[in-house]
């Protein structure tokens, strides 16, 4: 295991590249016009649809790769399929596999948890062309953190956290640090760091409460940083708290209240000045200037009032709008600047819970899907099953106002 996690060693010449690449989506990224709902490129349900092992399958969530390449997804029968986007002979994206009654393609990879997965995030230096960087992390419920091949589904090494009695306890969150050489994971109360390239049992603990009880309580639910080299990194809790700690030394630096539900995702503003929080049963999404923390600075709503679920939301890389899914099925467009609502289009019949723009081309993918309870329904719901706009995977293309087509691509309808 220890030989398999030194192999994750970008060199400074990859490690370069990848930085260019990511530091420069904003740049690439061009003015797309939100205002004109986008289409959808690809499109997947059937190989969800895994009804013998388990007939309450639902989506999770998505996640771009770092090199923007392949997208990972995340279900409750256990599985995380791993979608890698199409290109054809001349290097650009095919979209004649894009099949309005069926999956535009099969997972190319498929990776098998033994529980429910709790978080899942990829290695911020991931790049296709080079394999030993191919790696993404999963935490799972009475298992240590896995490091998973993305090429080969298979296990690289795992990281193991101990309770009091000696038993391995699983991380509720968990997330690579800017430089790719520590995992920060969420357990009840506590972070604990892990060096990447040092897998096993080892690791550094940090209690989020002093003396006094006084800091953040609860179960740590969320772990983002600060794309800028400021060295913070922001941890939300299920106890309606989100705190900011420095990353060398986990100093907690200040606690934000105002959450209505319990915090389950935090990301920084492209700049590093501001901080994005959403909860569960919350509907709104609320913006924190992290330089004056006294007050809100706005909130964004979505139709998440009702679910325990995790909405996902994310930032363009120009950083100026953000998206986010919810209930309703929609996906809402903010302006960051102004904090007000530009637009929306329907990305499912169904609760739209995983939401991301693509890391360099004008593209997003949406997830949709949550637990139906079958001896609830009455018969004509149990009879019908669901179409292919329930839980469900989407890839979407926007219009840009240089260009008619989002990608420059021969895209399919």
């Amino acid at each position: 295991m220890g030989e398999e996690a030194e192999e994750l060693r970008p060199s400074s010449d990859s490690a370069a590249e990848v930085k260019e690449t990511l530091s420069d989506g904003g740049n690439s990224w061009p003015a797309v016009q939100y205002d004109v709902a986008p289409y959808r490129t690809y499109h997947f349900f059937q190989q969800f649809r895994t009804a013998d092992s388990n007939p309450n399958n639902f989506l999770k969530g998505v996640k771009w790769s770092p090199d923007g390449s392949c997208l990972l997804t995340c279900s409750d029968d256990n599985t995380l399929p791993i979608f890698s986007l199409p290109y054809n002979e001349s290097g650009s994206l095919d979209g004649s596999a894009s099949m309005p009654d069926s999956d535009s393609y099969a997972a190319n990879v498929v990776v098998r948890e033994g529980e429910s997965v709790y978080d899942y995030c990829w290695y911020p230096y991931m790049s296709a062309s080079n394999p030993d960087l191919c790696v993404l992390a999963t935490s799972t419920k009475d298992h240590p953190i896995h490091l998973w091949d993305s090429n080969s589904g298979q296990l690289r090494c795992t990281y193991r956290a101990y309770d009091a009695m000696d038993e391995i306890t699983a991380a509720f969150s968990i997330g690579f640090n800017p430089n790719g050489n520590k995992i920060f994971a969420g357990y009840n109360k506590t972070i604990r760091v892990f060096d990447v390239h040092r897998p096993g049992r080892d690791f550094e603990q940090y209690s989020t409460l002093s003396g006094k009880k006084e800091g953040q309580s609860g179960i740590i639910s969320s772990i983002a940083f600060s794309p800028t080299d400021s060295g913070m990194l922001a941890a939300g809790s299920y106890s309606q708290t989100t705190a900011i700690y420095r990353e060398d030394n986990m100093e907690m630096l200040y606690v934000l209240h105002g959450q209505e539900g319990g915090v389950t995702q935090v990301q920084f503003s492209k700049d590093g000045n501001y901080l994005y929080t959403g909860g569960r049963k919350d509907p709104y999404v609320l913006c924190w200037d992290i330089r004056k923390t006294v007050d809100i600075v706005y909130k964004l709503y979505r139709s998440s009032e009702t679910t325990n679920q995790r909405i996902q939301f994310d930032i363009e890389p120009l950083g100026r709008y953000l998206g986010t899914g919810g209930q309703d099925g929609l996906v809402h467009i903010y302006d960051l600047q102004t904090g007000e609502w530009v637009s929306s289009f329907q990305a499912a019949l169904d609760t739209v819970n995983g939401f991301v723009f693509h890391p360099f081309l004008p593209m997003a993918a949406t997830s949709s899907g949550h637990r139906r309870f079958a001896g609830l329904l009455d018969d004509s719901q149990e009879n019908n099953p669901l179409n292919g706009h329930e839980n469900c995977l989407s890839a979407w293309s926007f219009y840009s106002s240089t260009t008619d087509d989002a990608a420059n691509t021969d895209f399919g309808n």
